[in-house]
């Protein structure tokens, strides 16, 4: 429920202030983290803050990255109907040709967003939103696309982020030669920036005050379950998109889907999310056939299965407070026992709500760990990337990877769960 989210909320609060805090302690003289004190050492701080940045991606592929601004014409926006059709956001990942025009380094996500995201979670007054705004990605946009037909997946964020935060994860799926489309869902984030003919206008997260109003915790449920079978809707409309060469989609590049279509392999696709989007990439594997394979990434089956999905490939990664069998969360064992075709749940120890998107590497980055999720940074983004991309080259490309067949060495914080 959004309660948990605001809960969830802690860690980024400890992520993104540590800079700045680390910052101050040295520039009063204070060690800090083993630096020299004084004017020197605070100045090494704020550089090593201004370099945070997503890791770099395993694969063999360099990574481009386009925008697309996506309107469903014939469905209307479920949380403000006067606003007129449904909008969509996406950032499109693709791996890139090796010495193909490197391009413009893509944008992490703009200052307008950075401040609205800062303000939604009360750090506005902390923090500096260009400080957010400038982390360093690895995908450059206007990229030449590698030759050849890839699998499609779309990521949904968690309920209230924006879509940069799965910015890790989009980047190592193109680089093993995916094409990935990460959605920001209208109304649904603390702050997403369109364009139309009055010109750009960032959007406000509507939906949570919507479900802040609902009178009770059930209502809260029910609420999120539309929501999470409305971005269902919005991930089977994206691939209708990008897989019909016929469709025509504006991009921020003016280019249309028909370059998308002749990208992606439409045999192979599949969806994943954080959250509320983990819950929308099960839904919409259900509803839609073309989505093969589905991973719900810590999300609450707010909305369950629909009965044709059941035999769909699931993966179900969480935190092991959260998702075990006997956690407080009752709908993973209900989700598991209803499942019958090939299926994994995992759980990572150590790990929180936020471990498996970029904000706990961030936070790393800046020396910063929760103690309720001690998992370090660098792990979550190792762990999360390693188990998504394996359970889509299985079920998307059949490829064997044994990291999915049960506990590992490598991996010890990963548990595996047959209730």
């Amino acid at each position: 429920m959004i309660r948990t989210h605001r809960a969830a909320a802690a860690l980024l609060a400890a992520a993104l202030l540590a800079p700045a805090a680390t910052a101050r302690a040295s520039a009063e003289g204070a060690p800090a983290d083993g630096a020299p004190t004084g004017r020197a050492s605070a100045a090494a701080v704020s550089n090593r803050a201004d370099r945070l940045s997503v890791p770099r991606p395993t694969g063999r592929w360099p990574v481009g990255r386009d925008t697309l601004q996506l309107t469903d014409e014939k469905r209307r926006d479920p949380w403000v109907p006067s606003a007129g059709p449904r909008r969509l956001m996406a950032s499109v990942f693709y791996p890139a040709r090796h010495g193909g025009g490197r391009g413009a380094g893509a944008r992490y996500l703009s200052v307008r967003e950075a401040e609205l995201l800062l303000k939604g979670l009360k750090l506005d007054a902390a923090f500096p939103a260009d400080r957010l705004a400038s982390v360093r990605t690895n995908a450059r946009t206007g990229a030449r696309p590698a030759a050849g037909k890839h699998p499609l997946i779309v990521l949904s964020p968690g309920f209230s982020l924006h879509r940069a935060t799965l910015t890790t994860l989009a980047e190592e799926l193109a680089s093993h030669g995916y094409v990935v489309a990460v959605l920001d869902h209208a109304y649904e984030s603390f702050g997403t920036t369109f364009t139309g003919p009055a010109g750009r206008r960032t959007l406000t997260c509507v939906a949570c005050e919507t479900v802040e109003d609902e009178p009770d915790d059930e209502e809260e449920k029910k609420r999120l379950a539309r929501a999470a079978r409305d971005r269902a809707a919005d991930i089977s409309f994206v691939v209708d998109r990008l897989t019909d060469a016929g469709k025509g989609v504006r991009s921020g590049a003016g280019r249309g889907s028909a370059r998308w279509a002749a990208l992606i392999d439409p045999r192979r696709i599949g969806a994943a999310g954080h959250s509320l989007g983990g819950n929308a990439a099960a839904v919409a594997a259900g509803a839609d056939r073309r989505i093969r394979a589905a991973a719900n990434l810590d999300g609450t089956f707010f909305a369950p299965v629909p009965r044709a999905g059941l035999g769909r490939p699931t993966l179900m990664l969480g935190t092991r407070k959260g998702h075990t069998p006997h956690a407080a969360d009752a709908t993973w064992p209900r989700t598991w026992q209803r499942l019958h075709g090939w299926k994994r749940w995992l759980t990572v120890a150590g790990s929180g709500h936020f471990t498996f998107i970029d904000l706990p590497i961030l936070g790393g980055q800046a020396g910063v760990t929760d103690p309720e999720a001690p998992l370090s940074g660098k792990r979550s983004g190792e762990i999360t990337t390693r188990y998504v991309t394996a359970f889509f080259d299985r079920q998307l490309r059949g490829r064997a990877r044994p990291l999915l067949d049960g506990p590992s060495r490598e991996n010890p914080e990963v548990d595996f769960h047959t209730p």
